[in-house]
């Protein structure tokens, strides 16, 4: 039956019957329609969803104009948090569940864990509630076994795409423990939205079997393992994609068997790992053993975090993660037996010989494995495609890993993936500095800089106290974005009230109306409308639509009629009000 159904997704489970949402630590309660929106989307996943089409499913028995399930994706995609990009806008057409999605079917009976929260979403905030709530665990894919000869690969199969993807991380690995870490998890999860994405751990790491530190696999026993992997779960030919250590044995399993290699991409990689004349790149000998005398001594922390991620490396969570991974992943002997091993690969003499289409991505500061080493690679692949990207984490899902990601997808299927865009109903709040410029000079160029910086906390905490999202603020002026008019309204009165305490001249223009959102950035007619009524506004004068003024009805706030304007490039006229 409909109403026992459970569907599952990342860290996230959707009770149909409950009509509740579960992130694996809490319970929340959606409100009707935005719930229909997230279950239209789970149930439809991979499947492009027109904007009509869903309003007339979520609202079949009443009209509502598109804002409506904007608003409604925009509740769901903060609710999602770092899994946001889930849900993909599809432009000009609607939006699409991105996520693979597992149908938990006739499981009344699970039993859930209590937990201390349950979060109750409304459109505009969210609140705690003290009542007894429950939870789901996190459920991971199922990880299965292939045999290569007496050894048994573990692997996981995710996604369900035409285009199979075998992953192969570097250095340790841990299936399960993969999924423990949001990034990683998010990284995974998009690679499978487009995929058949298969995971598996090296033989003598993670879940495969261990094997005597002396016995660990060389290239050759890595690719044979790759392929009984591929065997098992029927994959004909693959793309590879290497991330570090991984490079080169997707290099070389690429140049031996074309004929199972869709194409290869390798990520932060490297073709030999020892300093030499014609590699100078590479660590030396002697780096290379304070390195093993490092593992020896410290394996069971976060060993070698700051090289491999140092934009978290500060970041205790994500420290416990990784320092857990690794001794998850390995144990001290045959961590270091392995790293000793991977020292000794070279596949120089290899590249050439690769004739699959080749993508091999570096970031311009990874302090892991240096850039030259990414270029040196690219250049000894014939026809190899190189895209060095900014950054200073090796590790690909740490940092701007969307970047990663845009381009292993286009490279793959040819189209790139959209960037999270979305429209949504909110009130614009510009205020314009006059003539910046003008004003330095007359306070001295120091004294002017050291009234804007010691003003940018006082504007955050006013901002943030009427629950706005502060989009940018420098020495130009402010621009934020409210979900309510009236407290937009109030923010600016604040702001301008100190600015007018402190000497400096500003202007500040309000409208609500469509924003366009891509990722922190807003855009759009209400924008540009904000921006063209701050223009026409006196110094120290508020002004704002009709639009605000019709909204706030009710709240006690003092309009007076300004003027009526028609603004270039934008159609009709506005009539303008001043805040009293």
């Amino acid at each position: 039956m409909n109403e026992e159904k459970l569907y599952e997704f990342g860290r996230f489970r959707v009770d149909v019957a409950e009509r509740l949402l579960f992130d694996g630590t809490t319970t929340i309660s959606l409100p009707p329609k935005i719930f229909d929106t997230l279950l239209l989307l789970v149930e439809n996943h991979g499947r492009a969803l027109g904007k009509e089409e869903m309003m007339s499913q979520i609202w079949s028995d009443s009209f509502v104009e598109e804002n409506n399930l904007a608003q409604n994706i925009s509740v769901l995609r903060k609710t999602f948090g770092a899994d946001a990009n889930f849900i993909e806008t599809v432009p000009k057409r609607g939006y699409r569940f991105i996520a693979p999605v597992q149908l938990i079917a006739d499981e009344p009976n699970v039993i859930f864990e209590r937990t201390s929260t349950r979060i109750h979403i409304t459109e505009s905030e969210s609140v705690e509630d003290t009542s007894p709530p429950v939870a789901l665990p996190i459920h991971k894919p199922e990880t299965r076994y292939a045999q290569n000869g007496d050894v048994n690969i573990a692997y996981q199969v995710v996604g369900s795409g035409n285009l199979d993807i075998v992953f192969v991380m570097g250095w340790i690995s841990h299936l399960e423990y993969f999924w423990e870490e949001p990034h990683f998890a998010a990284f995974l999860n998009r690679l499978a939205s487009f995929s058949r994405l298969i995971l598996f751990d090296k033989r003598g790491t993670g879940l495969s079997d261990r094997v005597p530190n002396n016995q660990l696999p060389t290239l050759e026993q890595r690719m044979e393992d790759v392929h009984a992997v591929m065997d098992a779960v029927g994959s004909q030919r693959a793309a590879l994609v290497g991330v570090s250590e991984g490079g080169p044995m997707c290099s070389l399993f690429a140049a031996t068997y074309p004929e199972r290699t869709l194409a290869l991409i390798m990520i932060g990689t490297y073709a030999k790992r020892i300093w030499a004349k014609d590699y100078p790149w590479a660590p030396t000998a002697e780096q290379r053993e304070s390195f093993y005398e490092l593992m020896l001594r410290d394996w069971g922390k976060p060993v070698g975090v700051e090289d491999r991620a140092p934009s978290l490396a500060q970041d205790e969570k994500f420290r416990n993660w990784w320092a857990t991974y690794l001794r998850m992943g390995a144990s001290p002997g045959a961590a270091l037996a392995l790293t000793k091993m991977n020292a000794e690969i070279d596949v120089r003499n290899v590249l050439s010989s690769v004739q699959v289409p080749t993508l091999v991505i570096h970031r311009s500061g990874d302090t892991c494995l240096k850039v030259e080493e990414g270029r040196f690679v690219a250049s000894s692949i014939p026809g190899a495609k190189y895209v060095e990207l900014g950054g200073v984490d090796h590790l690909p899902f740490v940092g701007n890993q969307n970047e990663i990601l845009d381009e292993i997808e286009e490279f793959l299927t040819g189209v790139r993936h959209s960037p999270e865009y979305d429209s949504v109903l909110a009130t614009v709040l510009q205020i314009c500095i006059v003539n910046p410029e003008t004003q330095a000079e007359e306070f001295g160029r120091e004294r002017w800089h050291d009234i804007v910086e010691r003003s940018r906390s006082f504007v955050f905490s006013q901002i943030k106290l009427f629950k706005g999202h502060e989009v940018s603020y420098d020495e130009r002026g402010v621009l934020a974005t409210f979900d309510g008019p009236a407290r937009a309204v109030r923010c600016a009165a604040a702001i301008t009230a100190s600015a007018r305490r402190l000497g400096v001249k500003v202007k500040t223009g309000l409208h609500t109306g469509e924003c366009d959102l891509i990722g922190e950035k807003v855009g759009g007619v209400a924008v540009r409308i904000a921006e063209q009524i701050a223009a026409e506004a006196e110094i120290g004068e508020i002004v704002v639509s009709r639009t605000v003024v019709d909204l706030v009805a009710g709240s006690g706030l003092q309009f007076q009629e300004y003027s009526v304007k028609s603004f270039p490039n934008l159609p009709g006229e506005w009539q303008l009000f001043v805040v009293k």
